[in-house]
Formats: C-alpha cells, structure tokens, sequence
C-alpha cells in the first residue's frame, strides 16, 4: 500500500520533522503514533501528496508522489486534523458537493451520499444545518465523506483531537465502518489500540517501532504497571509519578499498600524511552 525509503523533511526554519524514514506498509488500518511534533502530520501530509519530502522517494498505492501525485489523489482520501464542516451546509450538503467535486454525478452523488448517513447511522440528521451539531458528529460528517468515495486509502490526520470521550467512541464507530485501507495519526493510545491492525511509534521524526498491539507489548507479558508518588518507589519518572513493572502475582501486595496498578497498554512504550504524551 505504502512504501517510502530515507524519506526526510526540513523546513524553512532549519526544523526537521522526518529523518529518513523508511518503512513499508500492508496492513489494512495502520495507525502513527505520537507526542505532538513528532512527525506523524508531516509524513501523512507527504504521503498525501499535499507536502513535498526535502529527500528520499514514496510510494502510495504504486504510484510515486512527486512523479505521479494526480494518480495517487484519486486513489486517496485525505482527511486533516483541522478539518472543519461550514455552518449553514448540512451533512447531505458537504457529502454531495464533495463527490461532485470529485467526479461523481449528481445521481451517484445523491445515492452514495445518502447511503454513507445511513450507514454511520447519521441519515436522520442529513438535514440540519452543521453549527447544530455536536463535535463528535461533526467529524463523522468528514467520515462519511471518506465512505462515500469509497477510496482505496483513506489518511486520518488525528481524528478525534479535542472531542469529549462519547464524540471519539463515535468517530471510532464510523472509522471501523469505512472500506479500503486507512492511516491514521493519533497522540491517544487508546485510539490506536481500539482501531489498528499495526501500530507505528514515531519520534523526533524516526520509526522507533513498528507491529502489532501484541507485539509490541509482548515485553510486558505477565506484568503490570505499578505508579506511586513515592521517589523511591519507581524505577522511571514521569512528571511528579514514579512507575515501576512488576509480575501480576504481585499486584495484589501492592495495591494493599496503597500504590496504583494499572494493566499495560501503548502508554507503556512511551514510559520506557521517557516520552511524555497526552493522556
């Protein structure tokens, strides 16, 4: 699906957002993730064809992005972070105009549009005007958008920054439904963990890892994390926490002394290369 070699940029400002960045990637939902500034927008933005790389070569569903970028924007949908629906238009209003600007006929726009609302089960507000709703449902609007192309690539450039915990299992909700292979970005583990078949730790503009949510936590087997505000108590510190690792046997003992344990999940990596992210 996606294929670059030593790819970098650096803007203007002598900043270096990506540093030879090499992977591939086969899977049908991959997922970038990221404290903010990491790169991961950059690199989409790049694969998307709307950023040019400073070095290096990509490839997105066989097409090169500096040789062939017209073939590849109709392969793809590219959804960004600040991404916002016009107040007035309705949700049948911004799918319609958007597939009609994308090739479709009036009828085929009509008929995907209608059947993308029903699908992400939005069809009874298709009609109202878009500052009436909430922000969850404002950014399935821009879903739906990507269903009804029915792309072969959908990007997702951190879909559900900012949204209350109901909007995001939303958004979740309508990205599972969508068809074809996606990409997205997030600084929220959670969503990776929900969402992605492969999962790809950028920092500092490079891959420091890239597989699956078990594979990744394959180290943590039989462990869980233990956080105490205690400064002798943790073997790595995070802000004012101390966490330490220890068997599962042995959580009991700890919770009776009043440290918190909690079950291992993507936040894990970040504590153990001393990464601060959001939580």
């Amino acid at each position: 699906m996606i294929s670059t070699k030593n790819l970098s940029k650096t803007y203007k400002d002598g900043a270096r957002a990506l540093d030879s960045v090499t992977i591939d990637i086969d899977k049908r939902l991959v997922s970038f993730i990221g404290r903010n500034g990491a790169g991961k927008t950059t690199l989409l933005r790049i694969l998307s064809t709307q950023l040019k790389p400073s070095s290096g070569t990509a490839t997105v569903a066989g097409y090169d992005i500096m040789k062939q970028p017209d073939k590849i924007r109709k392969k793809i949908v590219s959804i960004p972070q600040e991404a916002s629906t016009l107040g007035v238009l309705t949700p049948i209003e911004h799918l319609k105009l958007y597939l009609i600007a994308r090739g479709f006929s009036v009828l085929q726009a009509n008929e995907e549009a209608l059947k993308a609302l029903r699908e992400l089960e939005m069809y009874d507000a298709r009609n109202k005007p878009s500052d009436t709703l909430s922000g969850g449902m404002k950014r399935k609007v821009f879903v739906a958008m990507a269903l009804a192309a029915n792309a072969e690539i959908t990007f997702l450039d951190e879909p559900t920054t900012g949204l209350d915990p109901v909007s995001r299992f939303e958004v979740w909700a309508a990205i599972k439904n969508l068809s074809g292979n996606i990409v997205l970005t997030t600084h929220y583990m959670e969503e990776a963990q929900e969402l992605a078949e492969e999962v790809v730790l950028v920092d500092s503009g490079k891959i420091l890892e890239k597989g699956s949510v078990k594979n990744l936590l394959h180290r943590f087997e039989g462990k869980v994390r233990v956080e105490s505000l205690r400064p002798d108590s943790g073997d790595y510190q995070i802000g004012r926490t101390y966490v330490k690792y220890v068997k599962q046997e042995d959580a009991e003992d700890y919770i009776r002394n009043g440290y918190n344990v909690r079950r291992i999940t993507l936040d894990d990596l970040f504590v153990l290369r001393g990464v601060n992210i959001e939580p």
